[in-house]
């Protein structure tokens, strides 16, 4: 070993990385190939479970319907008995574990990806991420978006649309852009 931090330790530390490198590249492009054979594949419950095994870091047999969106993939960890449906984009330059039961409606996006506010640093291909933590019995609706570095407590609920800038509690219902707070209801809504 000669010392060196690799792009993906950087990347997965949250640290600026060259998302250029050749590691990188080649893992994306596994990715690639693992998820045009999974959106590609209807019939063959057992190829579909093999294709999520390789693709994701932990799939705990997650039911994820056709079109699903990756960088990595190995990055993204779910617990046992989540549903994730149609058009899910999970850009995993960082971490993201989503825990049971856990909810997601279709065209959500989650996103641990970033990049510089100054244009003369975007221009050079800076990048860098910072993991996302959704809980337990979480439900988020179609269309959130969740953006680098959020944490999402035990059954909350992400109304459609929202789009998650800051942590959301345990319980806690959110809506709107960005996501704020709603008070909590009888149960009943």
């Amino acid at each position: 070993m000669d010392g060196r931090v690799s792009e993906r330790d950087k990347m997965l530390a949250g640290a600026p990385y060259d998302p250029g490198a050749a590691e990188l590249v080649t893992i994306r492009r596994r990715a690639q190939r693992l998820m045009r054979a999974y959106n590609q594949t209807i019939d063959g419950e057992d190829v579909r479970a093999e294709l999520m095994r390789e693709l994701l870091g932990t799939w705990n047999d997650a039911i994820i319907r056709a079109p699903f969106h990756v960088d990595y993939g190995k990055h993204i960890h779910f617990d046992a008995g989540c549903f994730v449906n149609f058009n899910c984009v999970i850009l995993d330059v960082c971490e993201v574990r989503i825990g049971a039961r856990t909810q997601i409606g279709p065209n959500v996006q989650i996103l641990t990806a970033d990049h510089p506010r100054d244009p003369a640093r975007r221009a050079l291909g800076e990048e860098w991420g910072r993991a996302i933590t959704i809980g337990a019995d979480v439900w988020i609706g179609g269309g959130a978006i969740i953006l680098p570095g959020v944490t999402i407590g035990d059954g909350a609920i992400i109304a459609a649309g929202a789009v998650v800038t800051r942590d959301v509690g345990v319980g806690a219902t959110v809506a709107g852009t960005p996501a704020r707070m709603l008070p909590k209801t009888d149960g009943q809504g």
